[in-house]
């Protein structure tokens, strides 16, 4: 078994409306829990849950004139992490798109790439070199925040079992993530 010593596992975006019967559903995005639920026994020094958590009025909503229906409203039931998964071994949660006038897929970063949510100095303040990401949706929220990763420093692998997409094909995706030093792991 690995060593996760310095190590924290990124749970991303593990909420009720990204799962099945959500307003923003990620195809199967139920079958993460059971993986992750598994992930967050291993070890970790530390495991960070994120969550979406934005304003009724948030620009990345339809009404508002962005691409998604409205989804993840701070404090609302969908904003919720689902009943099945173990938050026990959770030690921190960061909340991100809290701002109206941006998004923020990355759990270090809004998509200005310059407003923190505060990850980074918690991680390195915890003496991590290493994150596992995990968690929805893989082909927005959990690259955007392994990219961010690498930007930081940390070492950075991606539990693709743990995962689920939008898309269907993630080939071009996955090449890029390697040539950017992203570690695809299918099993820990």
């Amino acid at each position: 078994m690995p060593d996760f010593q310095q190590s924290a596992l990124i749970i991303v975006d593990v909420q009720n409306d990204f799962l099945p019967g959500g307003a923003l559903a990620v195809p199967a995005g139920d079958q993460v829990i059971a993986p992750i639920n598994a992930l967050s026994q291993l070890g970790f020094s530390a495991v960070v849950a994120t969550q979406d958590w934005h304003p009724a009025d948030h620009c990345s909503f339809k009404k508002e004139g962005g691409p998604w229906p409205a989804h993840c409203i701070a404090a609302s039931e969908g904003a919720d992490f689902p009943s099945a998964l173990n938050l026990q071994p959770v030690s921190h949660i960061i909340h991100k798109g809290m701002a109206q006038d941006r998004d923020s897929y990355s759990a270090f970063f809004d998509n200005d790439h310059e407003t923190s949510t505060g990850l980074d100095h918690l991680l390195r303040g915890l003496k991590i070199t290493h994150i596992v990401v995990c968690g929805l949706a893989l082909d927005f929220c959990v690259t955007a925040t392994a990219r961010d990763a690498m930007r930081c420093g940390f070492r950075t692998d991606i539990a693709l079992g743990a995962c689920r997409g939008i898309a269907g094909d993630q080939t071009a995706l996955f090449s890029d993530l390697k040539a950017q030093g992203v570690r695809l792991m299918e099993h820990i």
